[in-house]
């Protein structure tokens, strides 16, 4: 069962069952649920809760906080949860400035800490740890995926657009690494803008044959209305990010059409994420996310490895997470050498759907067993 009760900016959410199975182990999941792309934190806590509930398990206490998109909320919360509450396992930051200001410290005083989202370059180069596992991706992945696909697909000219923090710098570095060619423009905008007139005027006023912009959250939401109001004629392509189907269906008609790449989505087909997509909708009434996803295999990850060892013995517990022994949602799944995952990317179109509304479907592969460029940079 679940117990809830209300905690300052957060949620205490402690999981419990009748049967005590072991040892405690204590996790302390810090994430967005309020403001400004609160449905990336509230997916990756429903997926991680789902996978923690079916495992039904009474050695397991979750504790849920709320960083309302503030690095120095978060890194309070932290030191909570690492000083006070005597966490085992940290997980749950959205966004790649929080993870910034909160990962180095949690893995540096002997805490595990384990990405279900956010993967800045620098914590898979030079800043990686031997307690850092990152369970979703390293920021530029999808992006460079994309940029491989359009690259193939024959675009010559793309302009790009991000917001001007870590996570955007990641997205245009990962595109151009892996489009190989001239691009026309790089525009940033600021963390959380919501008018895009100037930026829509720049792009116009370009040669570009194509957009691919990384706009997360109600970002991306704001500038796909504005976008169709424009008038620009222009194939736009992104990363999952700008594409879930929250973000989508609020955007309604505009993104129709365009083209994201994930390493998950909701129809591929492997019995894992069959039964996980089943039992999301069950459980919220909802189609998951890729946030979701993301949130399930986090948990699926810790389930497996305390099958073998107890976060205590931090030696075999860490050998057991890298060992990545679970079936994960988007089927193939494996760590590097700097704990962050070789895998799949695919690519997906916005179609509308059985209902009217717009869904994302499987189109195919673009690149097959990705790797980030920054684990020759790590040294552990």
């Amino acid at each position: 069962m679940n117990k809830l009760t209300r905690a300052g900016l957060g949620l205490l959410m402690t999981t419990a069952v009748a049967t005590a199975q072991a040892e405690e182990v204590r996790i302390g999941m810090i994430t967005t649920l309020s403001g400004g792309g609160s449905h990336l934190g509230v997916d990756v806590r429903d997926g991680f809760m789902l996978a923690i509930d079916q495992a039904d398990r009474g050695d397991i206490e979750v504790l849920i906080q709320d960083d309302a998109r503030r690095p120095d909320l978060a890194k309070t919360l932290s030191n909570e949860f690492m000083q006070r509450d005597e966490v085992d396992i940290m997980t749950g930051i959205i966004w790649s400035n929080l993870a910034m200001a909160v990962v180095p410290s949690v893995v540096r005083q002997g805490t595990f800490y384990l990405s279900p989202n956010a993967g800045p370059s620098a914590l898979a180069g030079k800043m990686c740890h031997e307690n850092y596992f990152n369970v979703a991706y390293q920021n530029d992945n999808l992006h460079g995926a994309m940029g491989a696909w359009m690259r193939e697909q024959g675009y010559e000219a793309p302009i790009l657009m991000a917001p001007n923090y870590p996570a955007g710098t990641d997205a245009l570095a990962g595109f151009k690494h892996l489009y190989e060619g001239e691009v026309i423009d790089e525009i940033y905008t600021q963390l959380g803008q919501t008018d895009y007139a100037a930026e829509i005027a720049r792009i116009r006023a370009s040669d570009a044959d194509s957009l691919f912009f990384f706009l997360p959250g109600g970002m991306g939401i704001s500038f796909m209305k504005q976008w169709e109001n424009s008038g620009v004629e222009m194939p736009v392509f992104g990363a999952a990010f700008s594409f879930d189907e929250t973000i989508i269906k609020a955007v309604g008609s505009a993104a129709i059409g365009a083209m994201n790449t994930s390493q998950w989505a909701y129809d591929l087909e492997n019995a894992a994420n069959q039964a996980f997509v089943e039992g999301f909708r069950e459980a919220y009434e909802r189609t998951p996310t890729l946030y979701a996803a993301q949130g399930y295999d986090t948990a699926r990850l810790i389930l497996s490895a305390l099958e073998k060892a107890h976060p205590s013995d931090k030696d075999a517990f860490r050998e057991a997470l890298r060992e990545a022994d679970f079936d994960s949602v988007r089927g193939k799944f494996r760590f590097g050498p700097n704990h962050h995952p070789i895998q799949d990317i695919h690519v997906r179109e916005v179609v509308e759907g059985e209902d009217g509304e717009p869904t994302n479907r499987l189109v195919g592969l673009a690149v097959e067993d990705i790797q980030d460029v920054y684990a020759e940079q790590c040294r552990m």
